[in-house]
């Protein structure tokens, strides 16, 4: 994401192991939600560090390493400082610290709308409910479909998203296939956006005008304002 304000609390990294409340972070900032039904709105995100993942088409290759540790107070201070209602817990893959899952009950406690960005590799059985979760499915030419855990699908609520991003027509086929299958879009929102480097926007938009298919498509907004400027 593109930051229209950022804060990185930068401190001497501190050696001891993450415990139920520390989380190592990439960065925190503030800018406009570039996807999903909140885009548009102002958010802060909050970008942990580390990923299981390598998906093909990535754009946050920096997250996967480095970060610093900090208390879930800190993380929470800094949140605060921005002053606004929306927070989006982001990576890499967030659910991968095992803090997460605190951090976003207690982001839920402190008021905030939260949504959480995540691969749908790992469970999210024990995410708050009160959490939007923005399940990404990983398609054939992300090179990491095998990760997809399906049993997810059976966990989400109404309000959770369900996200594709669409390579290439093999691509667009098996995802029309996967909502089908499961009904997706039964109910929840499902999203369809086109990989930025590999699949044009407007054809992907053709091919779901010509299916009149029941999703919704999307472009990265922070993209389309700030380009391939870097989140700081």
């Amino acid at each position: 994401m593109i930051s229209l304000a950022t804060v990185t609390e930068r401190v001497a990294p501190r050696t001891p192991a993450a415990t139920a409340t520390r989380l190592k972070l990439t960065e925190v900032f503030l800018s406009l939600q570039g996807e999903s039904t909140f885009v548009g709105c102002p958010t802060v995100f909050v970008r942990l560090t580390g990923c299981p993942l390598r998906c093909g088409y990535c754009d946050t290759e920096y997250a996967f390493h480095g970060g610093q540790w900090h208390e879930q107070s800190s993380v929470l201070g800094m949140v605060a400082d921005f002053g606004v209602r929306h927070v989006c817990v982001t990576g890499g893959e967030p659910l991968a610290q095992k803090a997460c899952i605190p951090l976003l009950a207690a982001l839920c406690d402190a008021g905030y709308t939260v949504s959480l960005e995540t691969s749908g590799a790992i469970d999210v059985s024990a995410v708050d409910p009160r959490v939007v979760k923005i399940l990404d499915i990983k398609t054939p030419a992300s090179k990491e479909e095998a990760r997809n855990r399906w049993a997810n699908l059976t966990l989400l609520q109404p309000h959770d998203q369900i996200k594709f991003v669409i390579c290439d027509r093999a691509d667009y086929d098996w995802a029309k296939g996967i909502v089908a299958e499961h009904g997706l879009t039964d109910c929840h929102t499902v999203l369809f956006s086109p990989s930025a480097t590999q699949l044009p926007a407007r054809e992907l938009a053709d091919w779901i005008v010509a299916d009149r298919l029941n999703v919704r498509f999307q472009m990265q907004l922070h993209k389309i304002l700030w380009g391939g400027e870097a989140g700081r």
